[in-house]
């Protein structure tokens, strides 16, 4: 046991170490290939000072991520579904990155063609963890402690739950830090989650996550020197969707993801107010725009945010022990 906890750690480490080397590296090359982020024109005015900062620093994310996995559970089949899974949304978000930021296409990929790859890697994710994982097709849900089987609707559901994930954490990934530090606590409260069940795998490869992303928030904390883009924020969601689906633990993901969901709430009720009324609920959304245009300072948006993050996966792991566990 000590031993495997131990795996954990180092991964951990390792991935925090690796993104810290890989900042001062990757960061001049990509300013060298002026991948530099645009910025809205509508968006609050303090933003355009971030024109040119370089984007696709996702990739740090990844690659540090990768490193341990692979050199700690390369014969792990549960890290390369994974790893599938994570590194197709990255090159999916890599792709958009690249068509917007380098081919100065400003729409990216078009809607259909990243729906196409959310539903290869959620069909591929839904048959793998039945089909040889045998985790079947029931979902627990939390506060009522009973397990609900959605037979042939279950690869529906994961398809939800994979692209809602991901859009949610690219739609948070608006501020210096917001996305990368939101994700250091879910990543880090999964792998807790995972050793729970006794998954070392998983929690090895959430915690590889949590140091990825916290090595990243070095470079990235306001003022931002990289941004991630569509490829670490689309990664890092497909990261929390495979790991709540492998753990049984999708609604779980709500309450431990919770930023995110109202993030994503907040663009939704956005454009239905808009649509239906003309009026705008939020001075601007996602929600956390709103808050700078209500004159919170961008480092106190996102310190909130994290708190509330925090506060957020503290109660989804109460949740979870008072069930025993859930499953």
């Amino acid at each position: 046991m000590y031993a495997q906890v131990q795996t954990i750690f180092y991964s951990g480490i390792l991935a925090l170490i690796v993104a810290l080397v890989l900042g001062p590296l990757l960061i001049p090359v990509l300013h060298r290939l002026k991948f530099g982020q645009s910025i809205r024109q509508e968006g609050p005015k303090s933003h355009q000072a971030k024109a040119g900062t370089p984007t696709m620093g996702g990739i740090i994310i990844l690659v540090a991520l990768c490193v341990p996995m692979l050199l700690f559970f390369f014969d792990k089949p549960a890290i390369w579904l994974a790893l599938f899974v994570t590194l197709g949304h990255g090159l999916l978000g890599f792709l958009d990155d690249f068509i917007k930021v380098v081919l100065k296409r400003n729409l990216g990929l078009t809607a259909k063609q990243k729906l196409l790859g959310q539903i290869i890697m959620a069909v591929a994710l839904a048959y793998v963890v039945t089909s040889y994982f045998g985790l079947g097709t029931d979902i627990w849900i939390p506060f009522f402690n009973q397990s609900i089987d959605f037979g042939s609707l279950y690869f529906i559901v994961i398809f939800f739950v994979l692209v809602g994930t991901t859009n949610a954490v690219n739609l948070t990934d608006g501020l210096d830090g917001l996305a990368a530090g939101t994700t250091v606590i879910s990543a880090g409260t999964y792998a807790l989650i995972s050793y729970y069940f006794g998954n070392i795998e998983l929690a090895a490869f959430s915690l590889a996550t949590a140091g990825a992303c916290l090595g990243f928030l070095v470079y990235n904390i306001h003022p931002a020197k990289v941004f991630m883009g569509d490829t670490g924020s689309l990664a890092l969601g497909g990261v929390l969707a495979t790991v709540a689906v492998m753990t049984k633990t999708e609604f779980l993901l709500i309450i431990v993801g919770g930023v995110y969901v109202v993030e994503t709430l907040s663009v939704m009720i956005q454009v239905v107010s808009f649509k239906t009324t003309g009026k705008r609920v939020f001075k601007m959304s996602p929600i956390h725009h709103h808050f700078e245009l209500s004159g919170w300072s961008e480092q106190k948006v996102v310190g909130v945010f994290w708190s509330a993050s925090l506060l957020l996966s503290i109660f989804a792991l109460s949740i979870l022990i008072m069930n025993q566990g859930g499953r």
